[in-house]
């Protein structure tokens, strides 16, 4: 029952901004000009939360928090693709028409977004217990597409801003967790080759 609970309370924590969005755009005070901004910040926000799980869990190994971390790190994943449909939504509801989507569709900071979403979809798509089960091992090769998905999205968020410094913030945490992992890992190699 008590995991019951704390599962609800978790899927409540990852709706609750997405919760304060729709009210405020349901209300009237936010357009869907301005949902474009928060959505697509928490669809990268959670899916950055969710490619931190493997390498904490590398560097820290088996914990407590990283076990609990693993255990629910789809869960961070898909709240990411929810809020990136979110994103899309607003996006479509902007912009009005298929016209105007399609007359913006080979601007660099709008097709980068599509690819972004595109990939997005897969492992959001496979991230379910049916999916893992009927892919077997090409589950981790379809949720892999988060990398490339995390780099079109940071492209996404540069070239419409043309801003770099929000967009390292973001994903400057899972570069240098990346890169310590990649350094331990041929650390460790290096360890038992000279052994």
């Amino acid at each position: 029952m008590r995991s019951v609970i704390n599962k609800w309370l978790i899927w409540f924590l990852l709706a609750l901004p997405g919760l304060g969005m729709l009210s405020g755009y349901i209300s009237g005070t936010s357009d869907a000009h301005r949902m474009l901004h928060p959505t697509g910040e928490f669809a990268v926000r959670f899916m950055v939360l969710a490619m931190l799980v493997g390498p904490l869990a590398d560097l820290f190994g088996p914990r407590g928090w990283t076990r609990w971390l693993l255990a629910r790190r789809r869960w961070f994943g898909f709240a990411a693709f929810v809020y990136a449909i979110a994103h899309l939504v607003f996006y479509v509801v902007h912009e009005g028409s298929l016209a105007e989507i399609l007359g913006e569709l080979g601007e660099l900071g709008i097709w980068t977004g599509w690819v972004a979403l595109v990939l997005m979809a897969i492992p959001g798509f496979t991230s379910t217990d049916t999916a893992m089960q009927a892919l077997r091992k090409g589950w981790k090769t379809a949720q892999r597409l988060a990398y490339p998905a995390a780099l079109f999205s940071a492209l996404h968020w540069v070239f419409l801003e043309w801003h770099w410094v929000p967009a390292l913030v973001h994903f400057g945490p899972l570069v240098a967790l990346n890169l310590a992992r990649m350094v331990r890992l041929g650390a460790g190699r290096q360890a038992v080759t000279a052994a």
